[in-house]
């Protein structure tokens, strides 16, 4: 369980509250979307949870655990049971795609045997078998993603922090890659914190849903509840702006059949 409580962030540079008194409970083996606008602190409140941010104030939890402060080896083992996901993939273009994903087990340093062998595993899982001796360039976008999303695995971790994952990527390929997630999400009981800008994706995966507005959480609750009856202008407006998206998106595709 991951508990977020009266968080704020203050970058002081900037004099900006990215988060201010935010309060959330994401459950164990959650799909749970974090949706908003750009710059509304989604971003900033995903990083809080691994601590790649420290909160200004407030507390984060893990499974109960009060993991604010850590620190030294403790934040480096908090970190290994949380894999994180980025819009530009992250990967390193110097290596191949199994070496890639090997990354964070030579970090544990097990022996390149086991980091060989985990590696095919989870390329295999993301349907990338025949790709490893392969380099980012030569992969698509949707390729890359999944490489990352294998890389996030290799842990095993528990938590799996996804920022904007899908939003570098087509609609054919979103759609792939959010059912790619929703099978992990089953098949290892990962939980999964998904940031996102678009309610027509986490309608397609989120189990429930937290929206964020100029850094508060303004409306929170099971996905399909909050889309049939938003309570908030901001969700109303986010909710009307995916449907004319889409709407638009649609007479796109039409016109070009």
């Amino acid at each position: 369980m991951i508990q977020v409580s009266s968080l704020s962030k203050t970058f002081t540079n900037a004099c900006h509250h990215a988060l201010d008194d935010v309060s959330l409970t994401i459950e164990d083996g959650e799909i749970y979307g974090i949706i908003g606008a750009s710059g509304a602190g989604k971003s900033t409140l995903l990083r809080c949870i691994n601590l790649l941010e420290r909160p200004t104030s407030g507390r984060v939890f893990i499974d109960s655990v009060d993991v604010t402060d850590f620190k030294g080896k403790q934040l480096l083992e908090l970190r290994n049971g949380i894999g994180m996901i980025f819009q530009n993939f992250s990967l390193f273009q110097q290596r191949n795609v199994l070496k890639n994903v090997m990354f964070p087990l030579e970090l544990r340093r097990d022996t390149k045997e086991n980091r060989e062998a985990r590696a095919r595993e989870l390329l295999k899982v993301v349907g990338l078998s025949d790709k490893e001796k392969s380099y980012p360039t030569q992969l698509s976008g949707g390729q890359q993603q999944r490489v990352a999303i294998a890389r996030a695995l290799a842990n095993n971790p528990k938590i799996m922090l996804c920022d904007e994952a899908t939003s570098a990527l087509d609609t054919r390929t979103t759609a792939s890659i959010l059912g790619l997630l929703k099978n992990i999400n089953k098949q290892f009981g990962v939980t999964i914190v998904l940031i996102t800008h678009s309610l027509l994706v986490a309608d397609k995966v989120c189990d429930k849903i937290a929206v964020i507005d100029e850094g508060r959480i303004v409306e929170t609750g099971k996905t399909a509840e909050v889309f049939a009856n938003p309570q908030h202008a901001v969700t109303k407006e986010l909710l009307e702006n995916d449907h004319l998206s889409a709407v638009s998106n649609a007479d796109v595709q039409g016109q070009g059949e």
